[in-house]
């Protein structure tokens, strides 16, 4: 699905890190636009920039120079804690490694971002409820991490990566630590998210992941090096 406008616009940015006295030029001028509602997959290899990218555009980190544009408003320049603020309101963020709290059941861990903006808790038992039925995890809101697959524990993450009901889902690598039945389910959680409007950025190096996407990007030593349409399921 691609409806609106632009959400997410990069001109010329730049991230470079010092180690040291070794200057790593992580990315090299990216300019990139994502339309709202779009699912795009950026690919590429180890050391590409990929993973640095996503951690600008996802608010987490600020580029060395260029600009970036979320929503028509200049994020680049944002002090931490207007970052923190646009990623609670706009941004749910999905990993590999799921990053759930092990001692915590699947609801707790999905009400856990609305515990941060002061939701009352009634609100939240609800959103939280709402969320997990959403992915498939209805009757199953008690277990702990440990009492679930792979991928139902990533099935939980995604919940509470829209609990908040976020425009856009950043989503890193999300189907590195599963088998590939359970990716595959995984990824028709996303193409239904983006069905309902939501904007989907994979972060992959999977092609068969990628291919879930509408556009893929591909990065190369710190830039764009080639992008694509991808002939998906109508």
């Amino acid at each position: 699905m691609s409806g609106g406008g632009k959400v997410i616009v990069t001109r010329d940015i730049h991230k470079t890190y010092y180690l040291g006295d070794i200057e790593v030029k992580a990315l090299r001028g990216v300019s990139i636009d994502i339309a709202g509602g779009e699912f795009v997959s950026i690919m590429g290899a180890s050391g590409s920039g990929k993973s640095t990218f996503m951690n600008i555009i996802g608010c987490l980190d600020k580029p060395t120079r260029g600009q970036y544009f979320l929503d028509g408003q200049e994020v680049s320049t944002l002090s931490r804690d207007e970052l923190a603020d646009i990623r609670s309101r706009k941004i749910g963020f999905v990993f590999q490694s799921f990053n759930l709290l092990g001692r915590t059941s699947a609801l707790e861990n999905v009400e856990l971002p609305m515990v941060y903006n002061d939701t009352p808790q009634k609100k939240r038992r609800e959103r939280a409820l709402a969320a997990l039925e959403m992915v498939g995890l209805g009757g199953r809101e008690r277990h702990l991490p440990s009492q679930l697959s792979g991928g139902q524990q990533q099935r939980v993450a995604i919940a509470r990566a829209m609990v908040n009901d976020p425009s856009i889902i950043l989503a890193d690598e999300p189907t590195g630590n599963l088998d590939t039945e359970m990716g595959a389910e995984i990824m028709e959680i996303f193409v239904s998210l983006n069905s309902r409007g939501k904007t989907i950025i994979t972060i992959t190096h999977e092609s068969a992941v990628a291919a879930y996407a509408v556009r893929t990007i591909v990065f190369k030593d710190g830039n764009v090096s080639e992008e694509r349409l991808n002939d998906v399921r109508k």
